[in-house]
């Protein structure tokens, strides 16, 4: 669901600001720090750029859709004969 690249940038940034006496630790940390933001950014529900470009596009042609069948209907209203009045 997610490009993982900015997980794995951010965690190793994470891991490099450990100080000088856990960095035997580092690699565990990385690890550890990327398997969290994934954990936490997943909980978000958030969709890629990508995703929501495709559904914006799909706005939009629904609407183009629906602002053409609004017009074709009132035109098709305009055809019908008027109705008796009692």
């Amino acid at each position: 669901m997610f490009d993982t690249n900015p997980f794995t940038d951010l965690a190793k940034r994470l891991a490099e600001t450990v100080p000088a006496d856990f960095q035997l630790l580092r690699g565990d940390l990385e690890r550890n720090f990327q398997a969290l933001l994934q954990a936490h950014f997943a909980k978000m529900n958030l969709v890629s750029r990508e995703e929501f470009e495709v559904q914006r596009a799909v706005l939009a042609r629904t609407r183009e859709q629906l602002a053409a069948l609004e017009t074709r209907v009132a035109a098709l209203e305009q055809q019908l004969p008027s109705p008796p009045t009692i």
